[in-house]
């Protein structure tokens, strides 16, 4: 008996703690849900993806607002956390197409170490949640990256090329364009050179221009 009531106290002293702590927003859910309600008119494109995705609008709102686009980037995010929301911050608006661009984070184990296979099968499942609500896909390739400057003991250029392969083999059997960022923008270490981006990971805005040419080429494919 006395085990039993220990038991209960224990229990009850972890469920009034859980109660005070704040509940934590793994997914990002909250970030984008009043930005979604605002949302009017079609949506030509959704843009999906973590940071570098998330500072696109900011380094360059013209090529969001002319072309109506939007973007849906959260910094930090790894693959699973996109997924989560993709129906929320994707499928919600409706769009004629959506634009994933994912991996860096998986790859500098933001969150917890994924395989690149996890992060493949994410990726997977956001284009077949697409497909399924009739939403076109464009998918492209991580930019390339030498060094995380937050996980410097990582040595990422290899693992990027390995997911970017799977993605186009991915891509090419499913006839969805494939984006290789990658290809134009890498430097002679398979990383971002500093003409288009400050910290190797990041671009700037010369580097947002070069994705641009380039995944508004697989757009107007697409965009009816």
């Amino acid at each position: 008996m006395k085990s039993i009531m220990v038991a209960a106290l224990c229990l009850a002293g972890s469920l009034q703690l859980m109660a005070q702590e704040p509940l934590q927003d793994w997914a990002g859910l909250e970030r984008y849900q009043e930005d979604n309600k605002m949302v009017q008119g079609p949506v030509k494109a959704v843009f999906m993806g973590n940071s570098i995705t998330d500072g696109w609008p900011v380094a360059d709102p013209d090529f969001f607002t002319q072309n109506g686009y939007v973007g849906r980037g959260i910094s930090g995010q790894v693959s699973a956390q996109m997924l989560m929301r993709f129906r929320q911050d994707v499928i919600a608006l409706n769009p004629q197409v959506v634009v994933i661009l994912a991996g860096t984070n998986d790859i500098a184990r933001n969150d917890y170490a994924m395989t690149l296979e996890q992060t493949f099968d994410n990726v997977v499942s956001m284009v077949q949640l697409a497909q399924a609500n009739q939403i076109k896909v464009v998918l492209c390739s991580t930019l390339p990256a030498f060094q995380f400057g937050w996980r410097p003991e990582l040595k990422p250029a290899e693992d990027i090329k390995k997911l970017n392969a799977k993605f186009k083999e991915f891509a090419d059997a499913q006839g969805i364009p494939f984006v290789d960022y990658h290809s134009a923008m890498k430097d002679e270490r398979d990383g971002l050179p500093l003409k288009y981006s400050e910290d190797g990971v990041h671009p700037t805005v010369e580097g947002y221009k070069v994705m641009e040419g380039l995944v508004q080429k697989a757009l107007k494919k697409v965009i009816q």
